[in-house]
Protein backbone atom coordinates (compact mmCIF):
# COMPACT_ATOMS: atom_id res chain seq x y z
CA UNK A 1 0.00 0.00 0.00
CA UNK A 2 1.69 3.38 -0.63
CA UNK A 3 0.44 6.72 0.65
CA UNK A 4 1.93 10.20 -0.57
CA UNK A 5 1.48 12.75 2.32
CA UNK A 6 2.74 16.35 0.49
CA UNK A 7 4.99 18.23 2.52
CA UNK A 8 5.07 22.19 1.43
CA UNK A 9 6.26 24.95 3.47
CA UNK A 10 7.80 25.19 7.00
CA UNK A 11 5.50 23.04 8.94
CA UNK A 12 3.35 20.32 8.36
CA UNK A 13 -0.66 20.26 9.04
CA UNK A 14 -2.04 18.45 12.21
CA UNK A 15 -3.60 15.79 9.89
CA UNK A 16 -0.13 15.09 8.16
CA UNK A 17 1.86 14.80 11.52
CA UNK A 18 -0.75 12.55 12.67
CA UNK A 19 -0.89 10.50 9.89
CA UNK A 20 3.13 10.45 9.81
CA UNK A 21 2.84 9.24 13.90
CA UNK A 22 0.83 5.89 12.74
CA UNK A 23 2.45 5.02 10.12
CA UNK A 24 5.68 5.28 12.34
CA UNK A 25 3.59 2.91 14.85
CA UNK A 26 3.38 0.69 12.23
CA UNK A 27 6.92 0.31 11.07
CA UNK A 28 7.95 -0.32 14.59
CA UNK A 29 5.55 -3.12 14.81
CA UNK A 30 6.84 -4.37 11.86
CA UNK A 31 3.58 -4.06 9.86
CA UNK A 32 5.34 -2.11 7.22
CA UNK A 33 8.01 0.61 5.41
CA UNK A 34 8.30 4.07 4.78
CA UNK A 35 10.43 6.03 2.31
CA UNK A 36 9.83 9.88 3.02
CA UNK A 37 11.59 12.02 0.42
CA UNK A 38 12.65 14.93 0.95
CA UNK A 39 12.70 14.55 4.60
CA UNK A 40 10.25 16.75 6.40
CA UNK A 41 10.53 19.74 8.45
CA UNK A 42 9.87 18.69 12.24
CA UNK A 43 7.23 20.57 13.78
CA UNK A 44 8.41 23.16 16.36
CA UNK A 45 7.92 21.85 19.86
CA UNK A 46 5.26 22.37 22.27
CA UNK A 47 7.14 22.35 25.79
CA UNK A 48 9.05 25.48 26.12
CA UNK A 49 13.18 24.66 26.35
CA UNK A 50 13.31 28.11 28.30
CA UNK A 51 11.03 27.84 31.78
CA UNK A 52 12.28 31.40 32.20
CA UNK A 53 10.96 33.00 29.38
CA UNK A 54 7.13 32.17 30.14
CA UNK A 55 7.91 31.60 34.57
CA UNK A 56 4.77 32.95 36.44
CA UNK A 57 2.52 33.37 33.21
CA UNK A 58 -0.81 32.84 33.90
CA UNK A 59 -2.20 29.35 32.54
CA UNK A 60 1.63 27.78 32.06
CA UNK A 61 2.78 24.77 33.77
CA UNK A 62 6.19 25.14 35.12
CA UNK A 63 7.10 21.54 36.00
CA UNK A 64 10.64 20.52 37.99
CA UNK A 65 11.67 17.34 37.58
CA UNK A 66 14.47 17.24 39.88
CA UNK A 67 12.43 19.00 42.97
CA UNK A 68 8.86 16.80 41.44
CA UNK A 69 7.59 20.40 41.34
CA UNK A 70 4.68 22.10 39.08
CA UNK A 71 3.77 25.43 39.51
CA UNK A 72 0.45 27.42 37.37
CA UNK A 73 1.30 30.67 36.90
CA UNK A 74 3.33 31.00 39.84
CA UNK A 75 1.07 28.93 42.28
CA UNK A 76 2.36 25.47 43.36
CA UNK A 77 0.17 22.42 42.52
CA UNK A 78 0.01 19.45 44.99
CA UNK A 79 -0.16 16.47 42.37
CA UNK A 80 0.62 13.16 43.48
CA UNK A 81 3.16 10.88 41.90
CA UNK A 82 1.60 9.16 39.28
CA UNK A 83 -0.30 12.68 38.76
CA UNK A 84 3.15 14.18 37.88
CA UNK A 85 5.07 11.28 36.37
CA UNK A 86 1.96 11.36 33.76
CA UNK A 87 1.75 14.68 33.07
CA UNK A 88 5.66 14.72 32.75
CA UNK A 89 5.58 11.99 30.25
CA UNK A 90 3.32 13.18 28.25
CA UNK A 91 4.75 16.51 28.27
CA UNK A 92 8.26 14.88 26.71
CA UNK A 93 6.40 13.35 24.12
CA UNK A 94 4.34 16.01 22.80
CA UNK A 95 1.63 15.57 20.13
CA UNK A 96 2.00 11.71 20.33
CA UNK A 97 -0.95 9.96 21.47
CA UNK A 98 -1.23 6.67 24.06
CA UNK A 99 -3.02 4.18 24.46
CA UNK A 100 -4.12 3.27 28.10
CA UNK A 101 -2.46 -0.02 28.14
CA UNK A 102 0.97 2.58 26.84
CA UNK A 103 0.19 4.99 29.45
CA UNK A 104 0.11 2.04 32.13
CA UNK A 105 3.43 0.51 30.67
CA UNK A 106 5.02 3.73 30.87
CA UNK A 107 4.00 5.99 33.63
CA UNK A 108 2.95 3.38 36.10
CA UNK A 109 5.13 0.64 34.87
CA UNK A 110 3.32 -2.37 34.53
CA UNK A 111 0.24 -3.05 32.66
CA UNK A 112 -1.40 -5.56 34.35
CA UNK A 113 -4.29 -2.97 35.79
CA UNK A 114 -7.59 -2.07 34.66
CA UNK A 115 -6.73 0.59 31.86
CA UNK A 116 -9.70 2.73 33.47
CA UNK A 117 -7.23 3.88 36.12
CA UNK A 118 -5.68 6.26 33.14
CA UNK A 119 -9.22 7.50 33.02
CA UNK A 120 -9.15 8.37 37.14
CA UNK A 121 -5.34 10.26 37.14
CA UNK A 122 -6.50 12.25 33.67
CA UNK A 123 -9.98 13.03 35.03
CA UNK A 124 -8.21 14.69 38.09
CA UNK A 125 -4.74 16.24 36.59
CA UNK A 126 -7.18 17.99 34.56
CA UNK A 127 -9.68 19.02 38.13
CA UNK A 128 -6.02 20.15 39.38
CA UNK A 129 -4.51 22.48 36.88
CA UNK A 130 -8.69 24.00 35.73
CA UNK A 131 -11.23 23.19 33.06
CA UNK A 132 -10.19 26.38 31.43
CA UNK A 133 -6.50 25.65 30.99
CA UNK A 134 -6.21 22.97 28.11
CA UNK A 135 -3.65 20.27 29.22
CA UNK A 136 -4.49 16.79 27.80
CA UNK A 137 -6.60 15.94 25.20
CA UNK A 138 -8.80 12.41 24.45
CA UNK A 139 -8.70 10.82 21.50
CA UNK A 140 -11.68 9.27 21.08
CA UNK A 141 -11.56 5.32 20.36
CA UNK A 142 -7.64 5.69 21.32
CA UNK A 143 -6.16 7.15 24.41
CA UNK A 144 -4.28 10.82 25.07
CA UNK A 145 -1.84 12.98 24.42
CA UNK A 146 -0.52 16.47 25.51
CA UNK A 147 -2.82 19.40 24.00
CA UNK A 148 -1.80 21.42 21.06
CA UNK A 149 -2.48 24.49 23.42
CA UNK A 150 -0.91 23.19 26.72
CA UNK A 151 1.87 25.32 27.93
CA UNK A 152 4.15 23.27 29.78
CA UNK A 153 7.72 23.47 30.59
CA UNK A 154 10.25 20.98 31.77
CA UNK A 155 13.18 21.67 33.91
CA UNK A 156 15.77 19.52 35.59
CA UNK A 157 16.23 22.03 38.14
Amino acid sequence: MTFTVPLVGESMSPQAFRLLEVVRDLVERGEGTVTITPTPVPPAPLALPMAMEVAGAPGHLHVSRDSRTVRLGGTPLELTRLEFDLLVFLAENPRRVFTRLQLLGAVWGYEHAVARTVDVHVRRLRAKVGEKIPLITTVYGVGYRLSDDAHVSLADA
